[in-house]
């Protein structure tokens, strides 16, 4: 068979999407919530899911969901939801609706890599704004940008992955402005209960404005859940290309369940706010350790020889993110998760040694 003749030249020139096996490691590369729920909720949860009708398909509105995710999680009244297997499948679905020829997909780079993979899926082309040298966004360069390119889409993480920077809200809505009525600007908010700073309450200033957010973050990252929320004509068109059955109804009934106890997660997102200043002060005092600000759960960090740091926290069976190859900002870089303050102890002796080992 030559694969060459089936797949299209675009997508043969990709590489998967790649997540290293972490069994055994102390796992600070993917921005989860490291706790887990009461053992009280955990049980009644059980008792809950023992329930659901696993014979029978979800039912395709979602309507209960939708209700439950607008009241807990602040999505302003009259607001269409539409929900997606994480955020990852609601970025397919935009680059599938608004895939017309020759159009484009914007975002700053370094920047979450679904954005441009997704475009590229999907058959868009795909531009990307360099930050600038101190990792915040050049709102001149993405406005010249809009200017030439005249995208359909165009993504603005807030704040962002993998620098944690949070954008000037005043800068977002320049760029709305910009791009006017000849695209969508996808304000991505995954992780919003650390940044505590939204565009969700202002859905209503902006026709083209989309809020898109997970709960993964928040600590249900394994049930694959995101939602984004924006115009109603829009977010009808977006239905159009959602698979109807696509969050299954174990997902739906722990999402109902846990959005009940939202309070829960809440303090868990509280603790992590205070555990990310208490690690950045305490890297921030190790030998040659750039921490760059952040307002997310992770943090970016600078060191000489990142290679070899990363190398010697594999050997120490800590797992963080090498974030040095994804563009040129982010040379010698390293994404640290924030997790509990006895993990991050761990992590903490164990870079230390590894940079004393440089």
């Amino acid at each position: 068979m030559n694969i060459i003749n089936i797949i299209r030249p675009e997508i043969a020139s990709l590489a998967a999407y790649h997540v290293p096996d972490a069994s055994g490691f102390l796992k600070l590369d993917a921005m989860e919530n490291p706790y887990v729920l009461p053992v009280s909720l955990q049980q009644e949860l059980a008792t809950h899911l023992a329930q659901v009708a696993l014979n029978r398909y979800p039912i395709p509105s979602y309507s209960t969901l939708k209700a439950s995710i607008a009241e807990k999680l602040g999505v302003p009244a009259g607001h269409d939801i539409v929900l997606g297997n994480g955020s990852d499948e609601l970025i397919s679905m935009i680059s599938v609706a608004c895939a017309k020829p020759g159009a484009k997909v914007l975002a700053p780079v370094p920047g979450f890599v679904m954005y441009a993979m997704s475009a590229r899926l999907a058959g868009l082309e795909f531009i990307g704004v360099d930050l600038t040298s101190d990792l915040k966004l050049d709102k001149q360069a993405m406005l010249d940008a809009i200017a030439l390119h005249r995208p359909a889409i165009t993504y603005l993480a807030y704040p962002n992955n993998p620098t944690g920077t949070l954008y000037e809200a005043d800068d977002i809505v320049d760029i709305l402005g910009a791009v006017g009525d000849s695209g969508v600007v996808v304000v991505d908010e995954a992780y919003q209960p650390f940044a505590q700073a939204s565009f969700m309450s202002r859905l209503a200033e902006f026709d083209h404005l989309i809020v898109m957010r997970t709960v993964s973050k928040l600590g249900l990252a394994g049930i694959r859940l995101g939602y984004m929320a924006g115009n109603n004509a829009l977010m009808t068109e977006f239905e159009k290309v959602r698979p109807p059955y696509n969050i299954n109804v174990l997902t739906q009934a722990a999402a109902e369940f846990v959005l009940l106890h939202v309070e829960v997660l809440d303090a868990q997102a509280a603790d992590l706010i205070v555990q990310r200043a208490a690690l950045a002060n305490a890297m921030s005092e190790l030998p040659g350790v750039i921490v760059y600000p952040s307002s997310a759960n992770f943090l970016l960090i600078r060191v000489a020889n990142a290679e070899h740091v990363f190398a010697k926290l594999l050997e120490q069976k800590i797992l963080v993110k090498n974030v040095g190859k994804m563009h040129n900002l982010l040379e010698n870089c390293l994404r640290i998760t924030v997790s509990t303050q006895a993990e991050n102890a761990l992590f903490l002796a164990a870079l230390a040694a590894s940079l004393s080992s440089t």
